[in-house]
């Protein structure tokens, strides 16, 4: 299974309890922890990609953005025990040219480490936007004078594999620009818990919610 998270809510969940806004981002990152060890202990999970920055979330405060490139440096140091102890691999999808060089070097090194790692593959979107990658897909496409078709699109894509489960937390019902080709015939599912309230137990509910439903792929 390919399961997807739009992680939604660390500003509202802090704004909650009088907090700042880092606070619930700090929160959020501890949630990231326990829900890929879960996926990584269940045997039908081979994929978790997790939105964690837009290509739209450079316009939010200059501050805020700063911390968030700060979180991510200091949580892969912190986790790449997490990773191995799971046995999992760390991808990336999107544009991380846009990072520091020391960020890119703690996503390099972590990638590297971890790329042997079997039981789980955990992708974080970062600077990602999915009209931007279909419309990298098609650019190599035409570059390479490649035929367009949706064979070929799929092939280019930043991840290939088709969404089975995508999840959204914090109430919201939209896809915010994720993995929008991906999610052709994902089945979706929106919670009103806020990502740092969100736990192992809310997820194996929704799995096992998830199988009882009837995939048609556009058929009868």
């Amino acid at each position: 299974m390919h399961l997807a998270i739009i992680m939604d809510g660390n500003g509202r969940w802090a704004k909650k309890r009088g907090l700042k806004r880092i606070d619930g981002h700090k929160k959020g990152a501890e949630v990231v922890k326990e829900i890929t060890t879960y996926c990584a202990n269940n045997p039908e999970i081979s994929i978790l990609t997790l939105y964690a920055f837009s290509t739209e979330n450079w316009k939010r405060p200059k501050m805020e953005v700063e911390f968030l490139m700060k979180l991510l440096d200091n949580w892969l140091k912190k986790e790449l025990d997490t990773y191995m102890k799971n046995d999992v691999k760390f991808e990336t999808i999107g544009d991380i040219t846009k990072f520091s060089d020391k960020l890119k070097k703690r996503i390099e090194y972590t990638k590297e480490q971890t790329k042997n790692n079997k039981k789980l593959t955990q992708i974080l979107a970062l600077n990602y936007g999915s009209k931007n990658e279909i419309t990298r897909a098609v650019k190599k496409l035409i570059d390479s004078n490649e035929e367009i078709t949706e064979e070929n699109i799929q092939k280019n894509l930043d991840i290939s594999r088709d969404v089975d489960l995508l999840i959204r937390t914090s109430g919201e019902i939209r896809l915010s620009n994720f993995l929008l080709w991906q999610c052709a015939y994902a089945e979706m599912f929106f919670t009103n818990t806020l990502w740092p309230d969100f736990t192992a137990e809310e997820l194996d509910k929704i799995i096992k919610e998830f199988h009882l439903r009837e995939r048609r792929f556009g058929g009868i």
